[in-house]
């Protein structure tokens, strides 16, 4: 169609296609960002060399996190590692830190400043380190989710329950609500203490993560769960369906999590006799369902720390840590695969590279923050009050 044609038609880019086109920024939205500076080459042999001494440069003013799928490269120079609310919380255990160095993605730099003081600074070095599962739902969306439920009458009965992995502005949504936060750990408390507030969950923004939860862990069966879709006219449900479902899903997921299936499972089943399968519960429910072991990222490492010498694993996770404790624990015997024949990285946690790192500690070595993560006061007001729900769990 040519650009007349379009123009005769009246018909204009939405906003989410100029985004994904490049062609626009919103800075609610952890797309459509650029880093600026000039960073090192990526050849550049001295790399190692220059984050080492910009960061002992830095000294105690600087605190390094570094999230457990980030590449090797990158997390030699994490102080500690951790999922994202470990690390958040990590960070707001080291007061003394001016900077906060967070290789991670953008809702857990967001996370970090929330529940650190105004005095430290979240830096991300690389402000195009999205997460394509937090982008799937935006505060408009659910708001206007909201107004969906309101208008079939349930809004009142329903306390809504988000993931970790979304942005500070639904965390926000989330505490405003009356509803609290939960971690893929904990998952299983934070919707048994929402049932205790409500008859109803809205759980954003990882459906398999909430199906999962509610179907394995709580005993509810499918037809409980309705999945919500921000893309169609009241969410592609009817208000009897609303009604009628204990979970209301949100259509998002794990674009590393969710590309594991079933076929996954029966084919390394086939091909590594006696291997046992362990998978995140970001995974879809089949294959949740035909897995041996079911847990979040600290699980699996945990689950291969007391797994005896000899036995044989395939993880359901993000390839940069499967590598890694491949290769940690290749020593007892034990031999740990890709669930997937296919090679999978989140592309977005590869883009905290070596270069992007070098460029932010030596711009805090001179004195220049880069690439600030600042939540505003209002959103960070109503997202802790969510986060320390949580931590009131029982």
């Amino acid at each position: 169609m040519t650009t007349a044609q379009t123009q005769e038609l009246d018909v204009q880019p939405t906003p989410l296609a100029l985004l994904l086109l490049g062609r626009e920024a919103d800075p609610r939205s952890e797309r459509g960002v650029e880093c600026p500076g000039d960073l090192p080459s990526p050849s550049d042999p001295d790399l190692v060399e220059r984050a080492r001494r910009a960061k002992e440069k830095l000294g105690d003013k600087v605190f390094v996190l570094g999230h457990h799928y980030q590449r090797d490269e990158v997390i030699q120079f994490a102080d500690v590692t951790g999922d994202s609310f470990k690390l958040a919380r990590d960070a707001a255990a080291r007061p003394e830190a001016e900077y906060i160095v967070f290789c991670g993605v953008h809702f857990m730099a967001e996370s970090a400043d929330i529940l650190t003081s105004d005095d430290q600074k979240v830096v991300l070095p690389d402000l195009a380190a999205g997460c394509s599962m937090a982008d799937m739902a935006t505060a408009e969306q659910v708001a206007e989710c909201w107004d969906v439920l309101t208008e079939a009458g349930i809004a009142e009965q329903v306390v809504p329950v988000s993931y970790m992995n979304s942005s500070a502005d639904i965390k926000a949504f989330t505490g405003k609500h009356g509803g609290t936060i939960c971690t893929s750990s904990n998952a299983k408390r934070a919707l048994d203490w929402a049932f205790e507030q409500g008859e109803k969950v809205l759980f954003l923004p990882d459906q398999h993560l909430g199906r999962n939860t509610a179907v394995r862990d709580m005993g509810m069966s499918l037809e409980d769960c309705v999945v919500y879709n921000p893309h169609k006219p009241n969410g592609g449900l009817t208000a009897d369906e609303l009604r009628a479902a204990k979970m209301i899903l949100w259509r998002g997921h794990c674009s590393v999590h969710g590309r594991f299936s079933l076929d996954s499972v029966n084919d390394v089943r086939e091909r590594i006799p006696g291997v046992n399968v362990l998978v995140h519960p970001e995974c879809k429910h089949e294959v949740v369902a035909a897995a041996d072991y079911v847990g979040s990222t600290e699980y699996i490492i945990k689950a291969l720390e007391a797994a005896p010498a000899g036995s044989k694993w395939a993880i359901g996770t993000e390839l940069n840590l499967v590598r890694r404790l491949a290769n940690r624990f290749a020593p007892e015997g034990k031999e740990i695969v890709f669930l997937d024949k296919t090679v999978c990285f989140c592309s977005t946690m590869n883009r905290i590279d070596l270069p992007h790192l070098v460029w932010a500690l030596e711009s805090l070595a001179e004195g220049n923050l880069v690439n600030r993560i600042e939540v505003d006061k209002e959103t960070e007001a109503f997202a802790k009050l969510a986060l320390e729900r949580m931590l009131a769990l029982p």
